[in-house]
């Protein structure tokens, strides 16, 4: 694969009725993990189900630059010789993550806690994306960093030759930030501590434990605990990815808002810290089942299927936002098709993703006839069961925008463009052809 620099237009139109099994990628989120902590572990691990995108991909040519052995034995299968904690040795190019943001945040952990140097760069998008919440607390540590105004990439870090542990409090609710502490903690003596207010995804937490280390999570009067035991040897083990659920939710959603439509969603995680979604299209009345529930690779996983009917209006209270942070874009989309208001609080985040996603909905949803108010903090999408269509969007090279609006397009009254799909091979690259598959007129 390779960062294209030419834009790929696309135009959805409406379809029929979407039918039959989307079989979506495994998880981006577990993916990056699996292969950052196979680099740091001392052995073999092999990785069933990883998703071959674009930043998955990224991921695994740094960790082979700095000095671990990746290797492709199949489809979705991977074998990474690790060279252990505090192994890495200094990569002889510059670290280009591409568009990803965890790859980049969560591989700056990975080696600011060891003697080494290494610079960061990525696409224009990453480029603009903030750094300093990582960097901030790696400086703690006692690595050294430079990077652009200070915040931005392309970054250069010194890892800490004798690191300090780290007690440290998120200021915003992030996965990556607690992700890039807790792994410059393997590397530190005695004990990391992170503190979140609000528990984000514990993919981390999870295979870190599986991979050996000792990892304590405790809720307390100051909030959500997490607690490292620093210098573990990790041990090398079998990781099965399960499917992302952020990506299943692009054809659940085309699925709610189709007419006719069902399909099935089988083995999707059911990771409480990632399901908010699932549990708002509940309260919005979508036709939801969920069958075989089971653990494959530490983490729960479900077969789902969806058919389309009636949807209504909710409220998002802002406690729930760091578990579908990654899926306000479709539902923005989803709550133009229902019935009343859709209320979303505790967004800022969007702010800082890929794009700037709560103005890009916003503008793109306008464009197509949509009614929508926001705040920093808020967006509100006032349903009246369609939109006209008919506008290209502005996708700001954000994957998740793109894919939002072309479910969008699929029942729109008129056909919708996205001016850019090249970066939905960041983290669906067969979603074109998935969703051709279930019927989807996608052009």
């Amino acid at each position: 694969m390779s960062h294209s620099t030419q834009p790929q237009p696309m135009t959805a139109r409406r379809s029929g009725p979407l039918k039959g099994n989307a079989l979506v990628p495994g998880d981006k989120s577990v993916s990056h993990r699996a292969l950052i902590l196979g680099a740091l572990a001392v052995g073999e691990t092999r990785i069933t189900g990883l998703l071959e995108s674009q930043d998955v991909i990224d991921t695994a040519r740094a960790m082979e630059a700095f000095g671990a052995t990746v290797e492709r034995v199949g489809a979705g299968e991977w074998r990474v010789q690790g060279v252990g904690v505090g192994g890495f040795s200094s990569p002889e190019t510059v670290i280009d993550c591409g568009n990803s943001g965890t790859g980049v945040r969560l591989i700056m952990g990975a080696m600011a806690t060891t003697p080494i140097t290494a610079t960061f760069t990525g696409d224009a998008s990453l480029s603009r994306r903030p750094m300093r919440r990582i960097t901030g607390p790696l400086e703690l540590f006692g690595a050294q960093v430079t990077a652009r105004e200070g915040e931005f990439l392309p970054v250069t870090i010194t890892g800490a030759a004798d690191p300090l542990p780290l007690r440290y409090r998120t200021p915003v609710a992030s996965a990556q930030i607690k992700s890039a502490v807790l792994l410059a903690g393997l590397n530190a003596p005695g004990e990391t501590v992170v503190i979140e207010a609000e528990p984000t995804r514990d993919h981390t937490e999870r295979m870190l434990a599986g991979f050996g280390a000792t990892v304590r999570t405790a809720i307390t009067d100051e909030g959500h605990v997490i607690t490292l035991t620093g210098r573990p040897e990790l041990r090398p083990c079998a990781v099965a990815v399960p499917r992302d659920p952020s990506s299943a939710a692009f054809p659940v959603a085309a699925a709610l808002i189709v007419p006719g439509s069902e399909i099935r969603v089988e083995g999707v995680s059911r990771n409480p810290t990632r399901d908010g979604l699932y549990h708002v299209l509940a309260e919005m009345g979508a036709d939801l089942r969920w069958e075989n529930d089971r653990i494959e690779g530490g983490e729960p996983v479900a077969d789902l299927t969806v058919r389309h009917g009636p949807l209504h209006g909710v409220t998002v209270a802002p406690e729930r936002a760091a578990s579908m942070i990654d899926e306000f874009p479709i539902l923005s989309v989803i709550a133009a098709f229902a019935e009343g208001s859709t209320v979303m609080n505790g967004v800022a985040e969007l702010r800082v993703k890929e794009s700037d996603r709560i103005d890009a909905m916003a503008r793109g949803l306008e464009a197509n006839g949509g009614r929508v108010e926001e705040t920093r903090d808020s967006l509100t999408v006032h349903g009246t069961g369609g939109l006209k269509g008919g506008a290209t969007v502005a996708t700001h090279l954000d994957h998740r925008i793109a894919m939002s609006f072309l479910v969008a397009g699929l029942v729109s009254e008129r056909p919708i463009t996205v001016d850019d799909a090249g970066p939905i091979a960041t983290s669906f690259p067969d979603f074109v052809a998935l969703m051709r598959g279930l019927g989807a007129e996608l052009g």
